[in-house]
């Protein structure tokens, strides 16, 4: 069975001084969720470490790259997903974690619940012994300088992500060898956003899905647009109806963009590996893994390839 690995770091207008170092993110972070599928590891095993990875990295808004919001706070959300079983764990609102993803995993499969959020997704990591770490350390020097600059949310689709004060989202899908897929998202959100406020990343069907009968799908871009057409969800919809995983993600971010104004982006693999990454916005940062090749992107249009060693 053939084994994808694909993630995105967020579509949004990149700017020129974050380029490089989101693409060369993207393809460190697709590589290693590549070599847990190569070593037999699970879908979601991959799909969790290409999202840790890019927790781990500053250049992302998820974990330790992560935005503020009024009160000049981090605020988290993640989810995760299993195709096999339908599956799903997320959490919401989450302070003072590095890997949201992890605690969203743990959320899946150590509770009932598909979703916690706020004091409880914090008073759950502590039961579960996920160690708090202190704000400043997910927040970055620039991200101090630029919530100082801007102290107003800005609600504007265009104004958010044409402008380069945007950040967004990171998110991974693969197929494991047995052709099961999964999914993984997680964000710290857009600037200066209200306190508890909460976009698609963390809602099953919106920001994430997953289901070995069509496919798993991972999206970024506005989050209140995202959730109004369930995004995910929709693309997989259209997988269902015999579109191919590229016709339906372009198709469902058209109509996103056409119906409620949004902007976005959304990665898809179905569980033969076909896979896609398209976007709406100036920029998504975006690597896949197949047959020891990489394949990545940053621009409209843009694919490069290059191969790995066996």
């Amino acid at each position: 069975m053939k084994t994808v690995m694909v993630v995105h770091g967020g579509a949004w207008a990149i700017p020129h001084e974050l380029s490089k170092a989101s693409v060369d993110g993207v393809k460190a972070a697709a590589c290693g969720g590549f070599s847990v599928l190569k070593g037999g590891g699970s879908a979601l095993d991959a799909v969790e470490s290409a999202v840790r990875a890019m927790e781990d990295n500053t250049v992302f808004d998820a974990g330790h790259g992560s935005v503020l919001n009024t009160d000049g706070e981090v605020e988290l959300d993640a989810i995760i997903m299993d195709g096999q079983t339908l599956a799903s764990g997320a959490v919401s609102s989450v302070r003072n974690i590095a890997n949201p993803v992890s605690l969203a995993r743990a959320v899946m499969e150590k509770t009932d619940h598909v979703l916690l959020t706020g004091r409880g997704a914090n008073l759950f990591a502590e039961t579960v012994g996920m160690l708090k770490v202190p704000t400043d350390t997910l927040v970055t020097e620039y991200e101090r300088h630029e919530w100082e600059k801007q102290k107003a949310y800005m609600t504007g689709v265009l104004e958010l992500f044409n402008s380069q004060c945007a950040h967004d989202t990171v998110g991974a899908v693969a197929v494991d060898c047995s052709g099961n897929v999964a999914c993984a998202t997680s964000t710290g959100g857009i600037r200066n956003k209200m306190v508890g406020r909460v976009g698609d990343s963390p809602i099953i069907g919106s920001g994430g899905y997953a289901d070995n009968l069509s496919g798993a799908v991972s999206c970024t871009g506005h989050g209140e647009s995202i959730l109004k057409v369930t995004l995910a969800r929709l693309i997989l919809q259209h997988i269902e109806q015999g579109k191919a995983v590229a016709d339906a993600a372009e198709m469902c971010l058209r109509y996103m963009q056409d119906r409620v104004h949004g902007a976005g982006g959304a990665i898809a693999v179905s569980p033969s590996g076909e896979w896609t990454a398209k976007f709406t916005t100036e920029r998504m940062a975006w690597a896949a893994v197949e047959h020891n090749v990489l394949w990545y992107g940053l621009d409209p249009d843009e694919r490069f390839k290059e191969q790995l060693f066996k």
